[in-house]
């Protein structure tokens, strides 16, 4: 027994042996994916030759003879950093999601083959110029190069789920901005809510929900039957979470009158969910032809945000409500057909079939009205069974158009030299509706808002429509000439934080409801306060942490008694609050908390089920029930009616214990950064516990839900204060001096986590540290951390 138990011994002594040792080769082997950045490479595909110059941040610098070679140059060098994040967006636009990762991401894929992105994607590579093509020919090229040429595995995800890239095609690289245009245009999804809560609230409840300042229109929605009642609520949970709307931006650009170098200055920092790696990638491309310098995006080889020398360019998101659903009521005698104001209709149908790893594939029906997508079919269940409601609810919206020419514009855009020449790029400029800001180096600065922005006459866009109505129809498209738009105001200053963009005497409906203006008050509020502004200035606004939310809110919060000791040390904390959501305080906790807890509890006994899908830091929907709608405030569950004091004051207390539970009784230890940590989390390798902690960034940040330097929460879950949201990219564009301006990504400018530069930017992202992407070729090769030529192949 003694020898067995010792041979036993040496068996599993050499297995831990042979796997550790194969373990050591494994990882070996995957840090072959680390790009090449010396040397020389000969690739077919080239006219002419490239260098590709690394700085010590990561930020590559292309330089070519000819433009089409330098988009060749970044394609490969795309690849070389960011090969996994572009194989994910293509495939989540292609609804091709399932043939990697099986029936869990079926949802996501489902949805996407309704809208018919990719489809979309590649009609319009039928309807571009002859230059439009080249370029993504050659970035395609590009990608492909370093698919042939790479001798190494490629980025771990491809070697731990054995999959292996298909070639890149031009669509590829188009279908990002289709998945942008559905991001963020998601007012559907508020349309969808406001249907399922009429069921149980009246118009005017309806309302108060999401305050406005445009006036006291009404909000006429009906309750449903029960079927088509049940089938919203299967819809709202059929939605998937990772197309989920996103509205959130900061922008503002300042005219040389009220800066330092004469010079305007323009600021940007898009707000986006955050991720490992985050969305941006940093780039320059040099040419005789054209200089661009700024953020690109892994897979799409034109500049969404930057300068080309000339001028500079930002966006926020305007907010438009561009989308609308349709209760499209079925033939009483035949189901494939649809009501419509001309008789009944048959659906346009077409069929997809989704793959699905180790499983057998799905295959969905999408039916299509005169509207749009039947989007209740991404349901399980028949579209056609006997059961099935007697209405349908399609989409209408722009996202999916064959006939968009965002691409063309951004092309153009890239190009552009002076005010004439944006404007006639902007024009083109279709989904997703922005706020476009300019600003040049001969001093003009402007906004413009283009898009496809639906006319409608007797529908507000706020609720579902019945789509056998004519008079519900949309009626175009508002003009581009009559789109809003600004140019050297007297004031020199344009700002726009997702608030409200025009006023009421403007002619068109743009939205019925805007983004709350706490950001865009706070940024006017310092932009206002001097002259002589700086690019030093504009980056620390952009690190503002002052929430004039909690300005507005904290008074009517602290003006009810406490009901203990500890409520009455956290009232006198919040009296000398300074509003700054600052990590290291304990100020920010207490009021996130106490508005949390407030917001759901005289939401709850309304909402029932559905509170989790309305509460996200709704501050003036609040503010307006502790001052004018407090009616809110009673607890229609109970049999004594409550009064906003009373709910206060409850709320603090339970918010306190919340906080005591998660951060001890200590008052004076209690600090906002334990709670708000900004996570970013790899797509892939957060599902491997063994591998998280290797590839998950998490790091505490300043910041709330509105403040200038936004830390959106997550509001729910067991996590509720994480920041999920927020400025992965921040930029401030010196037109006195570009080569001055200052940029930051919140990750890395690699993807791979055997790389230096998968997190080597993530502390000088959150401390508010910048760094300028400039220099000549010879100064740039001196301070390199590596140069490499690619030279066109000789072999045929």
């Amino acid at each position: 027994m003694a020898r067995l138990f010792r041979q036993f011994l040496r068996f599993s002594a050499l297995l831990v042996i042979a796997l550790a040792f194969l373990s050591v080769v494994f990882v070996t082997w995957l840090r072959t994916s680390l790009p090449q950045i010396d040397g020389a490479l000969s690739l077919q595909g080239l006219g002419g030759p490239v260098e590709v110059i690394r700085d010590g941040n990561g930020v590559p610098h292309i330089f070519a003879d000819q433009v089409n070679d330098a988009y060749f140059g970044l394609g490969f060098t795309h690849a070389q950093d960011r090969l996994w994040q572009m194989e994910m967006t293509r495939r989540t636009g292609a609804g091709r999601l399932s043939e990697i990762f099986g029936s869990r991401t079926l949802k996501i894929d489902r949805f996407i083959r309704m809208l018919g992105l990719y489809r979309a994607a590649q009609a319009q590579l039928t309807l571009m110029t002859e230059d439009e093509r080249a370029l993504l020919d050659a970035y395609a090229a590009g990608v492909n190069a370093y698919l042939h040429n790479h001798a190494g595995a490629l980025s771990p995800e491809f070697a731990v789920l054995g999959h292996k890239p298909e070639r890149w095609r031009p669509a590829d690289s188009l279908v990002w901005a289709r998945i942008m245009a559905v991001r963020l245009s998601g007012n559907w999804r508020s349309e969808l809510l406001r249907l399922r809560l009429a069921e149980t609230l009246t118009p005017a409840q309806i309302d108060q929900l999401w305050p406005s300042d445009e006036g006291k229109e009404p909000v006429t929605l009906s309750a449903l039957p029960g079927t088509v009642s049940a089938m919203l609520d299967r819809l709202a949970g059929a939605l998937p979470d990772e197309l989920a709307p996103v509205d959130a931006s900061n922008a503002w650009v300042i005219g040389g009158a009220r800066t330092e170098t004469g010079k305007p200055i323009l600021a940007n920092d898009p707000h986006l969910g955050f991720g490992a790696p985050i969305l941006w990638y940093l780039a320059r491309i040099e040419t005789p032809m054209l200089s661009l310098t700024g953020a690109t995006v892994p897979g799409v080889p034109l500049l969404p945000l930057g300068h080309n020398g000339k001028i500079a360019w930002g966006m926020t998101t305007a907010g438009a409500d561009v989308e609308d659903l349709y209760l499209e009521a079925l033939d009483p005698d035949d189901p494939q057909q649809y009501l419509t104001p001309n008789g009944t209709k048959p659906f346009k149908t077409r069929t997809e079939k989704i793959y699905v790893a180790n499983d057998d594939p799905v295959t969905l029906t999408v039916r299509m009205t005169r509207h749009g997508p039947v989007v209740s079919d991404v349901l399980d269940e028949a579209n056609f069974s006997e059961t099935a409601p007697k209405s349908v609810i399609a989409l209408a919206s722009p996202s999916a158009r064959i006939d968009d020419e965002t691409a063309r514009a951004l092309y153009l855009l890239n190009r552009a030299s002076n005010w004439q020449e944006f404007l006639a790029a902007a024009q083109l400029f279709n989904a997703p509706v922005q706020n476009l800001f300019y600003a040049d180096t001969a001093g003009d600065i402007g906004l413009v808002t283009p898009g496809r922005i639906p006319i409608r006459t007797d529908h507000d866009g706020t609720r579902p429509a019945p789509g056998q109505e004519v008079q519900f129809d949309w009626n175009g498209f508002i003009p581009f000439d009559e789109l809003p738009r600004r140019h050297n105001p007297p004031d020199g200053l344009i700002i726009n934080a997702n608030n409200r963009l025009v006023g009421t005497d403007y002619p068109h409906r743009i939205a019925r409801h805007w983004q709350s203006a706490y950001r865009a008050a706070r940024i006017a509020e310092v932009l206002g306060s001097k002259t002589g502004h700086s690019v030093a200035d504009s980056t620390a606004l952009q690190l503002d942490t002052v929430s004039t939310a909690a300005r507005r809110l904290v008074p009517l919060l602290i003006s009810a008694p406490a009901q203990s000791d500890r409520g009455k040390k956290a009232i006198a904390r919040l009296r000398t609050w300074n509003f700054r959501m600052q990590r290291d305080r304990a100020e920010p906790l207490i009021y996130a908390t106490w508005l949390r807890a407030l917001e759901r509890a005289i939401v709850q006994d309304e909402l029932g089920d559905r509170t989790g899908d309305y509460a996200r830091s709704r501050t003036r929907f609040v503010v307006a029930a502790l001052t004018k709608h407090q009616t809110w405030c009673d607890n229609i569950k109970t049999p004594v009616p409550e009064t906003c004091e009373t709910q206060v004051a409850a709320a603090l207390e339970t918010a306190l214990a919340a906080i005591t539970e998660t951060q001890g009784p200590d008052i004076d230890k209690w600090r906002w950064g334990a709670a708000h940590k900004a996570q970013f989390r790899h797509r892939v390798f957060t599902q491997i516990p063994g591998l998280r902690a290797f590839t998950d960034l998490v790091v505490e940040t300043d910041g709330g839900d509105h403040t200038v330097n936004r830390g959106q929460t997550r509001q729910g879950g067991p996590s509720p204060y994480s920041h999920v949201h927020g400025s992965g990219y921040r930029a401030v564009y010196d037109l006195g001096n570009l080569d001055n301006s200052r940029y930051i990504i919140a990750t890395g400018q690699s993807g791979n986590p055997f790389s230096h530069h998968y997190r080597d930017l993530l502390d000088r992202w959150r401390s508010g540290d910048f760094i300028t992407i400039a220099g000549d070729r010879d100064s740039l090769r001196l301070s390199a951390i590596g140069t490499l030529t690619l030279s066109p192949s000789r072999t045929p």
